[in-house]
């Protein structure tokens, strides 16, 4: 097969993408032939509406008839009995009954205020605070296997979107392509965007406001943009980039490593646990992951998705029908090379006293554990590196075991 160089036609399909060429010389020698697929949900995603804690008996008094029950008119995915996945997920709850997806429950970095760019800086720099570098823990990662000899070939990077993203920017070479489709924003996204530029590009904001001003004349179109974007397009620009991603990644002299962003999860107005904007998204997420492990194929099994975002969202619903920037989470992992078929939480519960300041979701656990045990034992990034290069200061927080098949 020829060597792999992927084409602008193809990187114009994949949307937000970067991958690593090689992979570790140490999983070589083992015999294995890992993948690593990191998709960054950027919006902040309502954790406790995408895995239920049906078994905690504070679940309904928070989300009384938005709370999805086992038994209610639209009844969640059974897991382990306190635990329930999203209806809008039956692909994921399949390969959590295969042991290849899993959950890790009130999840967080270490930030614990609610901004999106802030927090989403310091989820993909993989540092303590925002602004401290301009790199991504998973290129730092990657160029610390290739200091050490631990990748083959050229070390090339692409990404794929009108910005390269901070978890793949460092010192491995990134070529960037911008995508074909991008989904529309919404109208919140639009006001925020108002906001900042109101006073700095008055021409930019003009044209802004306008955006909002044509999208008020029609209901129809304001009612799809309060409530998030239309399914179709969701669902396929999802599926189009995670397929794209999986291509490269199956190609046996292809890429081993590979990011990606989907957009949209600021779900501040009727979220739609159910049946509605959440639940769309949910559904879109759901059919690009089944993209991925078709586009995969037989290198499935030898692959870990790891699916995280920024920060959890209120545990109560808002005046609107949605919920606001909260705190815990959950981050979603898939794939054959997973020991999966778990749902992990050191649960805090959801009385109101066990709540973070009264209102979100307390984070238990350090995203930065499961990153470094997926490193550590998928990839065999080695753990002073960990501590020291990929997370700075992160001495503290030690790898989360057992997370693979092959640890």
């Amino acid at each position: 097969m020829a060597p792999f160089h992927p084409t602008r036609r193809d990187a114009l399909k994949s949307g937000a993408l970067f991958a690593w060429g090689g992979l570790p010389a140490l999983a070589r020698a083992e015999g294995r032939d890992p993948r690593l697929l990191v998709i960054i949900l950027r919006g902040a995603l309502d954790g406790l509406a995408a895995v239920a804690p049906v078994g905690d008996p504070g679940w309904v008094k928070l989300r009384g008839e938005k709370a999805l029950v086992p038994g209610g008119k639209i009844a969640p995915l059974p897991l382990d009995g306190f635990f329930a996945l999203n209806p809008a997920m039956p692909n994921l709850h399949r390969l959590y009954g295969a042991k290849q997806a899993a959950f890790i429950h009130a999840a967080s970095t270490s930030y614990r205020e609610r901004s999106h760019f802030d927090g989403q800086d310091i989820l993909e720099s993989g540092m303590e605070k925002p602004g401290f570098t301009d790199s991504g823990w998973l290129n730092r990662a990657l160029a610390r296997l290739k200091a050490d000899g631990g990748v083959k070939g050229e070390g090339r990077a692409f990404a794929v979107g009108p910005l390269t993203p901070l978890v793949a920017r460092g010192p491995a070479p990134v070529f960037s392509w911008q995508p074909q489709r991008l989904a529309p924003a919404s109208a919140d996204t639009t006001q925020r965007l108002l906001d900042l530029y109101g006073k700095t590009d008055p021409a930019l904001a003009a044209a802004l406001e306008g955006r909002l001003r044509l999208l008020a004349l029609g209901k129809d179109g304001a009612e799809g943009e309060r409530a998030g974007p239309a399914p179709g397009a969701a669902r396929a620009a999802f599926a189009e980039a995670a397929g794209a991603a999986a291509r490269y990644l199956s190609r046996p002299d292809g890429p081993r490593v590979g990011a990606m962003a989907f957009n949209g999860w600021d779900t501040h107005i009727n979220e739609g646990i159910a049946s509605g904007a959440l639940a769309n998204l949910l559904g879109a997420l759901d059919g690009a992951i089944a993209a991925i492990e078709t586009g995969l194929g037989p290198a499935w099994s030898e692959t870990i998705v790891v699916l995280a975002t920024e920060f959890g969202r209120t545990a109560r619903i808002n005046g609107a029908e949605g919920t606001d920037h909260g705190t815990g989470t959950v981050a979603l992992l898939a794939g054959g090379a997973l020991n999966g078929g778990r749902v992990i939480a050191d649960w805090p519960g959801l009385g109101d006293a066990n709540l973070h300041e009264n209102r979100d979701l307390r984070a238990t656990t350090d995203i930065r554990a499961a990153l470094k045990g997926v490193l550590r034992d998928h990839l065999r990034v080695d753990g002073k590196h960990l501590a020291s290069d990929v997370f700075p200061g992160s001495g503290k927080v030690a790898p989360m075991a057992g997370l693979t098949r092959a640890a």
